[in-house]
């Protein structure tokens, strides 16, 4: 990623909450070519506002998340899009933690009972997450089913016919 792109996608996080009268700084750091990490500073909130950008399990954070990859992706070609990941007071950090501890659980249960293993209800990114960390198990395979807001991750011996990701 381009440090311009860098210097763009936090502008535009700063300039954004500064417009919710929050102001701060966003910290940038490329994880890999094409993703980018973006870190709001929290020192200048009180606990309260920075619970209420966080929001309850999340979500606003995916929101301004959401926001940040829409914005900066709306005119890439498929296939050149960056992704960003939008931190606030360790929540993604903490979160793919769980997501880890989730993958292992899920994987022991797999093998040792051959059975599928359903995930509990997660939102869409995470369980991109989920299959992203699970595809290293070459053995095993993984695909959402059902329909939102009903729509699991599964963890199968086996594959599926016709999987559905996300």
């Amino acid at each position: 990623m381009t440090q311009s792109a860098t210097l763009t996608a936090s502008a535009w996080l700063e300039k954004l909450l500064s417009l919710m009268g929050l102001e701060t700084r966003v910290l940038a750091q490329d994880l890999a070519d094409n993703h980018q990490w973006l870190e709001i500073d929290a020192q200048p909130f009180s606990p309260e506002i920075g619970e209420a950008l966080l929001g309850k399990e999340g979500t606003t954070l995916d929101s301004l998340q959401f926001l940040v990859n829409t914005h900066f992706n709306l005119d890439r070609p498929e296939g050149q899009e960056y992704a960003y990941t939008v931190e606030l007071l360790g929540f993604r950090a903490q979160r793919h933690r769980e997501l880890l501890t989730m993958a292992e659980t899920a994987v022991a249960a797999v093998r040792t009972t051959g059975q599928e293993y359903v995930f509990g209800a997660l939102r869409a990114a995470e369980r991109r997450q989920l299959h992203q960390i699970l595809s290293s198990e070459t053995e095993l395979f993984t695909f959402s089913r059902g329909k939102e807001p009903e729509r699991f991750l599964v963890l199968s011996p086996q594959a599926e016919a016709l999987p559905e990701m996300s």
